[in-house]
């Protein structure tokens, strides 16, 4: 039983029973104007009472829209922060050698990716996406253009650029599809859809990862994420 039909069914109640008294009572007792203003106050009370819970009912659906709002967010911000700690995790371990980092024997070309790279490890992601651009349009055939077009996809997520992320790290795929980022990239895709509400591109990017790339880590985090989206 709803909560809020209680005060109408009490004044329903009342009414009837307000009613039946006044039939109940000898016919002199009242008269037929007084009898019909009893009657319309009546009324008027199970209005005034059915109206304060429409309304009632509007405010709380109001406030349960709001908090599942506020909670959709909080859990966006929570997976952007989290995705944001794993790509400066990833991007530590390629400075360190941990993931084969790819090295240039230009100087010049070396310096100019380690100072975009500087950027994005700073957390400076508007730069750092700024700075890689730079990088791809002036070395476009270097072994490290794979690699700048990743961070820089991500660097435009954690700049909330959701669809510049999705534009450039897609075209990083295409051009390098058997690059050892390639999955991450393709997760990075699936975030930036979900932020764009696009949860069925979103399925679609990961379940390419789990079909393409089935040995990578990334596999398993595209597993668990498929779940959430059911």
């Amino acid at each position: 039983m709803s909560v809020y039909s209680l005060p109408l069914r009490a004044a329903v109640l009342a009414t009837t029973l307000s009613l039946s008294a006044v039939f109940a009572t000898p016919a002199l007792a009242f008269s037929d104007d007084e009898a019909r203003r009893a009657i319309i106050e009546l009324r008027e009370q199970i209005k005034q009472i059915t109206e304060q819970n429409r309304q009632a009912r509007l405010q709380l659906a109001d406030q349960l829209e709001t908090i599942q709002h506020e909670m959709a967010s909080m859990r966006g911000q929570m997976e952007q922060l989290n995705w944001q700690a794993e790509l400066e995790k990833r991007s530590s371990q390629d400075q360190s050698g941990g993931t084969a980092a790819t090295q240039v024997a230009d100087p010049q070309e070396q310096a100019a990716y380690d100072a975009a790279m500087g950027l994005f490890r700073s957390g400076k992601y508007k730069e750092a996406a700024a700075s890689l651009a730079t990088f791809i349009q002036t070395f476009p055939t270097s072994a490290l253009t794979p690699e700048a077009r990743f961070y820089r996809g991500s660097s435009l997520y954690a700049s909330k650029d959701f669809k510049g992320s999705i534009q450039g790290l897609q075209g990083m795929i295409k051009a390098s599809p058997d690059d050892p980022r390639a999955p991450d990239a393709l997760l990075v895709i699936a975030a930036s859809q979900i932020e764009l509400n696009d949860m069925a591109g979103a399925k679609t990017s990961l379940q390419r990862i789990i079909k393409d790339y089935p040995q990578s880590s990334a596999a398993e985090t595209a597993k668990s994420r498929l779940k959430l989206l059911q």
